[in-house]
């Protein structure tokens, strides 16, 4: 299948290109680098551009005609989105907007959009299913629905079909030590950690310790990149056999705590950190979990790595071989 992705140089977007590439899909990388690096493509053709250069995507997705899109593209920071909304409203909504009338100027009917669980806000139930009103509270969260809504709109009035995944918070890095997040700098709870560990940082703030969980501090559903990869990949086939538009939580149904997740952190790396207490972020729900029984039944997608010590130690052995990744480059591809 032809599949034409933007953002696929970055974290998620890399992970996925490789799945899909490892069952013989014909991809195309569209990606601006602005996060993402050329050399984590490892599938497909690369072509360096932004989604926001309308020229140039259309020309691009003309010549690569695609069978389908999928959107990794977006600034997902929530505590920048409280400082910048206008940035996130642009690129997360404009930008996509774009997008989408490339894919109608080139007949692509197809899309697979990278959503989040920020668009529930806080909760009223735990773990919270995709019946749930969405109901943001920051506007990265707010972007994510309204384009949510946009979606429902465009596929009511007939012919377009899309896949929304909502995510949770993806962690870890590629069990084959290929890939992994490799941010300048680098905003997960995870990988601020690791950077501690590994004497990059002097430091790690968590932020808020009087939310009303067990420990003071948020609570979060981790999910495996890996597993992430193959719920892109089963919710694409599922679109592709029943033309029929979803929306589809991606988590595993339990969470955990920053302290657990840095207590997590010292004992996979054998290494202790100053840990400072600061206030909270605007932005930040104090729990936020999975309920992902839909994508299951839906997809057949089960996960695999569902294990916080897996994950973690994933990410470490990532961040020790960091540094030569950062050096290679990929010659980009010809459009073809």
């Amino acid at each position: 299948m032809k599949i034409f992705v933007t953002g696929g140089a970055g974290y998620i977007g890399s992970h996925v290109i490789k799945a899909l590439g490892s069952e013989g899909h014909n991809l195309l990388v569209f990606d601006n680098l602005s996060t993402g690096h050329s050399w984590a493509v490892l599938h497909g053709k690369f072509v360096k551009g932004d989604i926001s250069n309308i020229p140039l995507l259309n020309q691009t997705m003309e010549i690569f005609r695609p069978e389908a899109v999928i959107h990794f593209a977006a600034s997902i920071q929530v505590e920048e989105s409280v400082r910048e909304p206008l940035q996130y409203y642009k690129n997360n909504v404009s930008n996509t907007i774009d997008l989408l009338e490339a894919m109608k100027r080139a007949n692509v009917r197809k899309f697979l959009y990278s959503s989040s669980a920020a668009v529930y806000g806080i909760p009223d139930r735990i773990p919270v299913d995709e019946k749930a009103d969405m109901k943001p509270i920051n506007p990265y969260g707010a972007t994510k629905a309204m384009m949510e809504n946009i979606l429902r709109d465009i596929s009511a009035a007939g012919d377009f079909y899309y896949i929304a995944l909502r995510y949770f918070n993806v962690a870890g890095a590629d069990t084959e030590g290929r890939l992994g997040q490799a941010y300048t700098k680098p905003t997960h709870l995870i990988t601020r950690a690791l950077k501690c560990a590994k004497g990059e940082a002097a430091k790690l703030s968590i932020y808020g310790t009087d939310y009303p969980t067990p420990d003071g501090t948020c609570i979060r559903d981790y999910i495996h990149i890996d597993d992430i990869a193959r719920a892109h990949v089963r919710a694409l086939e599922y679109l592709v056999d029943t033309g029929k538009s979803n929306v589809m939580n991606c988590g595993y149904g339990r969470g955990f705590s920053v302290k657990e997740i840095v207590s997590m952190v010292k004992k996979v790396t054998g290494k202790d950190f100053p840990v400072e207490e600061s206030d909270r972020r605007p932005g930040d729900p104090p729990v936020v979990v999975a309920d992902s029984t839909r994508l299951k039944e839906l997809t057949g997608w089960m996960p695999k790595h569902d294990d916080l010590e897996f994950i973690i130690r994933s990410a470490w052995k990532w961040e020790l071989k960091l540094g030569k990744k950062l050096d290679l480059k990929l010659v980009p591809g010809s459009v073809t």
